[in-house]
């Protein structure tokens, strides 16, 4: 086990460790691990009925010393004994039978008095309040941040003379000088130019508000990439990837602290009002762990084992998604499918628990202002046909060929990021692509209005309420000479419906900027995403495939209304039928892209009929996902979370990666051949000195305990963090501790003489039944093992002799090497 760690051979050492000042480059960012906010401190003070007292052993032949202590650490727990240093992997194993041991200890004082019932029955309801409890602050705050970001963003273009807090849609809403052709515009709101120049038309005018749009997103974007690297470097990125790392077991200390949420919360704000390619809900997903983790420290259960912390923040990332998207269920699904690691069913039923109480705070925030909890709510009126499957089999093979290439190109850029001097300036860089974005997108509607409000205006089916560009669709009576057959004007508006729309000059105008946007979407997201700034992929992804779909679902309707005789809409799409929705194409399409991105399936059809209302189409959805997903999986196995866990190099062992080679055990466990024997402990003969001088010697992070050294029989083994701390608690509280003082892992031990130093009984940090496997068993298998048992370490034996040991990180290098990838890549400590 080269895990280094646990160099320092004190308490104090280890507390205050000197890789404070040591700084490790996380999704592209130099972090500092000095912040531990977000994991429980040691406690450093020995009173206060922690401290490890000795006992005094008064059996003849069994003193040690005059004073005749023995230190037992099963009977008083050392402050640090059973806790993880940062970046390394928790013991599943461990701390599940923690928290079986604590329960049995609740369950049976129950009995005992009505104090112990209360505390019984408190500690059966705590889940439930927690989980209430992160709704709560996680709704909340992604109201805030809704509200915010929807102000800053409006803020770009103009003011609210009525009040400055106003957005443009909540400023005109109490105008009664509102006209139904310019409904967006009202005498309150006031453009940069008629604020500063007096005038809103004119090339002067234009410019005005240019440079205003651009210097509001420079503003924004800058003090998001100096808050972040001032006060929270973790801040930055999704935060996907490195939740399913933590989930999976690895400790990353302030990732989920209090200073990373406040940080994120607000740079959130900033970079989705700064006009950049990128998106808030991947980030909700972090805010909501972090809210989960702060508040995991108000309830002991949860506090003090680290599995069970899992649990909970596995239940905030569905909350997180359902905040995000406003849809509860496929936040549950999205969290059960994409990023937990352990999902046990309480974790399911406390998962949709907490995603509804977020849900419901969200709803009743009401941060979009129509009452609705959905992002984008459609209402589409005309049945999908069956041969409309095609053209969606085809969105979902853009959707996949546009993910894997999407992957491929981030990846290389933020390789190139990371490994270059581009790295080294990332304000520079979150400036200068701010600023060509703003520049570029400035004159398209399309691309300066948010990412969410264009995804809603391709989502819209078109009826005689709608002012858009994508809805100018030329009248009927120009149209008498085909001698197609229409309605009156009085039926259509009757009907709120066109059932004959032949494209207008406005139409085909939206279509050539949708095209712009497309391409100017698919560069600008590769270079944005990963950036030193919250960003997250959901909706850049999903517009995208909207751009995509809505013109394919366009070129569909034309050639249905012009060709409606051909053979191919001849039996579904009768003359002056409306029998193509164009925004049924960019939902289908925005699904396909994000599967084809994320490789997301069941949870992405849930989100898309949750988040549009769409239940009649969700097989549409279905066949498009599924086509991205088989798409994508041909040229590239990875989703782009997991391809940022691998670029970062964390120790995530995939759950869905299959294992297909016939090695053995005996072929991954060290010592190999060549290497030197393995460094063992004995159960008794060792002194304190000379297991000092192992841990001095040696970085590994755990030591098997044998019966000694010649049959090299396995009793256990002891963590060196453990290890240490205990050494070092019986140097200070146990009197007469010297280095030649003999170190006991028995339960009983042997008589000493009474002249002799006093000996260190360790049994109590013993692991007394550690994971083993024969040197003959498949590594097929012990995969299995490490992924479903959440191992960090298992021991390999034959006929019961100590052979070598195989540690997570053995796994994953090995699984590294047989797939043709570094093996040191892999970021362990």
């Amino acid at each position: 086990m080269d895990n280094a760690g646990f160099c320092n051979e004190t308490y104090e050492s280890l507390h205050n460790p000197a890789s404070d000042d040591e700084l490790v480059d996380v999704a592209g960012a130099t972090l500092d691990f000095s912040s531990t906010e977000d994991v429980p401190p040691l406690d450093t003070e020995y009173g206060s009925g922690y401290g490890t007292t000795g006992y005094s052993n008064d059996m003849t032949g069994n003193g040690a010393g005059s004073n005749g202590k023995l230190m037992d650490l099963l009977d008083e727990p050392v402050p640090g004994v059973g806790t993880y240093e940062d970046f390394n992997t928790i013991d599943w194993v461990r701390e599940k039978s923690k928290d079986r041991d604590r329960h049995r200890e609740i369950t049976s004082k129950s009995e005992q008095s009505t104090w112990d019932l209360l505390h019984s029955i408190s500690d059966a309801f705590s889940g439930w309040l927690l989980m209430l409890l992160i709704g709560l602050l996680s709704g909340a705050l992604a109201g805030c941040i809704d509200i915010s970001a929807h102000w800053l963003t409006d803020l770009k273009e103009g003011v609210c003379l009525s009040g400055f807090w106003f957005n443009h849609e909540h400023c005109c809403w109490g105008s009664n000088q509102t006209t139904f052709q310019e409904r967006d515009r009202c005498p309150q709101w006031q453009s940069w130019a008629e604020l500063l120049g007096g005038s809103s038309e004119g090339a002067a005018a234009y410019i005005v508000n240019y440079l205003m749009f651009m210097l509001c997103a420079l503003l924004f974007s800058f003090l998001a990439v100096i808050l972040v690297r001032a006060f929270a470097p973790y801040a930055c990125g999704s935060g996907i990837p490195e939740i399913k790392t933590i989930l999976s077991g690895f400790i990353i200390r302030g990732y989920l602290g209090k200073w990373t949420l406040i940080i994120k919360t607000i740079t959130l704000v900033l970079a989705v009002s700064s006009g950049l390619s990128l998106g808030k809900e991947g980030p909700l997903v972090h805010v909501a762990c972090c809210c989960a983790n702060i508040l995991c420290h108000l309830f002991t259960k949860y506090r003090q084992n680290e599995a069970k912390r899992r649990e909970v923040l596995s239940a905030a990332a569905a909350v997180g998604v359902s905040v995000a998207f406003g849809a509860p269920i496929g936040g549950v699904l999205f969290s059960l499918e994409e990023v937990s690691y352990y999902f046990p069913l309480k974790t399911l039923w406390r998962s949709f628990f907490a995603a509804l109480v977020a849900a419901f705070t969200l709803r009743s925030i009401n941060p979009f202002g129509n009452s609705r909890l959905v992002l984008f709510y459609v209402e589409f009126h005309t049945p999908w046909h069956m041969v409309e499957l095609v053209p969606f089999i085809l969105l979902g093979i853009f959707g996949g060929l546009w993910g894997a290439l999407f992957i491929r190109a981030n990846i290389a850029w933020c390789r190139r990021r990371k490994t270059t001097r581009l790295g080294h300036y990332p304000v520079l860089e979150v400036l200068v692509v701010t600023g060509i974005t703003a520049l570029l997108s400035f004159p398209n509607s399309y691309t300066r209005m948010s990412g969410s409000e264009l995804i809603s205006e391709l989502f819209n089916d078109c009826s005689l309420l709608d002012s858009s560009q994508l809805c100018d669709y030329n009248s009927s009576e120009n149209r008498s000479d085909s001698g197609v057959f229409t309605a009156s004007l009085a039926d259509r508006a009757f009907s709120n419906t066109l059932p004959d729309r032949p494209a207008g000059p406005g139409v085909y105008t939206a279509l050539w900027q949708l095209a712009l946007a497309l391409f100017f979407k698919m560069l600008v997201t590769v270079v944005t995403f990963g950036m030193k700034v919250p960003s997250g992929l959901f909706i850049p992804s999903m517009a995208v495939g909207a751009i995509a779909g809505r013109l394919l679902g366009v070129a569909m309707e034309q050639m249905a209304l012009n060709h409606h005789d051909w053979l191919i809409v001849k039996g579904w799409c009768s003359s002056g039928a409306d029998c193509i929705t164009p925004g049924l194409y960019a939902m289908v399409g925005a699904a396909a892209c994000l599967g084809g991105v994320t490789r997301m399936t069941i949870s992405l059809v849930v989100i898309m009929f949750e988040l549009t209302g769409g239940l009649e189409y969700i097989v549409p959805l279905m066949a498009a996902i599924m086509t991205s997903k088989w798409v994508a999986d041909a040229l590239g196995r990875e989703g782009i979370y997991e391809a940022h866990i691998r670029l970062n190099g964390y120790p995530f062992l995939e759950t869905k990666e299959e294992y297909g080679h016939k090695t053995l055990a005996q072929d991954v466990m060290r010592p190999r051949q060549s290497d030197p024997l393995l460094v063992v402990l004995t159960q008794e003969g060792m002194s304190v000195g000379e297991i000092e001088g192992v841990i001095a010697d040696t970085d590994y992070s755990g030591f098997p305990v044998v019966v000694s050294q010649e049959s090299q029989r396995l009793v256990g083994f002891v963590l060196r963090r453990d290890l240490v701390i205990s050494l070092d608690n019986a140097r200070k509280r146990q009197e007469g501790v010297v280095s030649a003082s003999l170190v006991f892992f028995l339960e009983h031990v042997p008589p000493q003489p009474f002249s002799g130093p006093p000996v260190v009984k360790l049994r109590g940090i013993l692991d007394l039944s550690p994971f083993t496997v024969t040197d003959h068993t498949p590594m097929a298998i012990a995969v299995d093992i490490f992924r479903k048992l959440g191992l960090r370490q298992c021991l390999v034996t034959h006929n019961g002799r100590l052979l070598g040991i195989i540690t997570k990180k053995d796994i994953l290098k090995h699984m590294a090497q047989m797939s043709n990838r570094d093996p040191d890549s892999i970021l362990f400590n």
